[in-house]
């Protein structure tokens, strides 16, 4: 397993992160913590998580999946594994976290809060990366960075990062911790696979020459493309539930699964089939092999799914698969819009 560094950070870590987020819903406890075990067994020691996890996120469960990490962290040395967990956003805007009462905020008070309760269900000292999960542009960004800031001073929090930004909202953050003598985001955490190439477009650049690091997620285009949508939507899969339920929950599952992204699927499997690849391997593969990205993010709902994942580990793809790869993003740009 391949190691890299997180921005420049001193946290160096595995190429291949483990996602909890399917734990205490789409995996119980015990499937837990066998897909942390087996994870570890095969080099992985970067695990992230994050305080509104498990998924879809309800007043019920949320929190659930920090404390069956915690409870399987417990028995191991701390240093071993590099932890990072997610402060929920701000409640207004496209969704609101069912925490801290409906009213999560990105403030001061909020912060200390998260982390607070982060800490307590890991039942550790100190988070590895702490993330913002999706950003709130109308707020100054110091009252963020500044609490962010005095975490690391504590020895709370060792790294920063973002998740779900753009390009405005991630050079706005370095240029107000820059001026402002702050500790930097070395990381960007967003949605990143054959199915949506957007990062390319502009935050590539930026990662490149601010030196922050993207841990991509959902490289399998949240399970599309391993093919199980070809056919028809499938009884048990995570957008089979997300088409049955609230406006937020069926746009996410329609931007996923489309006319547009299962006809790239196809076209992906047919060139992961002439190379030999499982395309599970070739996407996880492909998502990692880019100079801006550190660490990519997988999950699973049981151990077993990760097999044909972990084959990606220290896989480099031909320029001849490449160039195939790009072919078909050619012909069919923005499946995801």
């Amino acid at each position: 397993m391949e190691k890299r560094r997180l921005g420049e950070s001193g946290l160096v870590v595995s190429e291949i992160c483990l996602g909890t987020m399917t734990f205490g819903t789409q995996a119980n406890k015990e499937e837990s913590f066998r897909i942390m075990d087996k994870s570890v067994d095969a080099g992985i020691d970067f695990f992230d998580t994050a305080e509104i996890y498990p998924v879809p996120p309800t007043p019920k469960l949320v929190g659930k999946t920090e404390e069956i990490v915690g409870d399987w962290l417990k028995d191991k040395p701390r240093e071993s594994i590099i932890i990072a967990s997610k402060i929920a956003g701000a409640a207004h805007g496209w969704f609101n976290p069912p925490i801290r009462h409906g009213k999560a905020a990105l403030d001061r008070v909020h912060l200390r809060k998260a982390l607070e309760g982060t800490l307590r269900r890991l039942q550790t000292d100190y988070i590895d990366l702490y993330q913002v999960h999706w950003p709130d542009h109308g707020m100054r960004a110091e009252d963020t960075l500044d609490e962010l800031d005095r975490f690391v001073r504590e020895g709370k929090v060792r790294a920063i990062g973002i998740s779900n930004e753009d390009a405005y909202g991630l050079m706005k953050g370095l240029w107000t911790s820059d001026r402002q003598g702050l500790v930097r985001y070395d990381t960007i955490q967003n949605n990143f696979s054959l199915n949506n190439r957007r990062f390319e477009d502009e935050l590539a650049e930026v990662c490149r020459r601010e030196k922050v690091s993207l841990i991509p997620y959902s490289p399998l285009a949240g399970g599309v493309l391993t093919g199980k949508y070809n056919d028809g939507i499938p009884d048990d899969a995570r957008f089979s539930a997300y088409l049955k339920s609230g406006p937020r929950q069926q746009a996410m599952a329609e931007r996923f699964v489309n006319k547009r992204s299962i006809e790239s699927t196809r076209r992906f499997m047919a060139v992961a089939q002439e190379a030999g690849l499982d395309i599970t391997t070739m996407a996880t593969a492909w998502s990692k092999q880019h100079d801006f990205v550190a660490s990519t993010i997988i999950g699973a709902s049981i151990a077993e799914q990760l097999d044909p994942i972990l084959a990606a580990a220290g896989l480099i793809l031909d320029d001849d698969v490449l160039a195939r790869i790009d072919q078909v993003s050619t012909d069919i740009l923005y499946p995801m819009g």
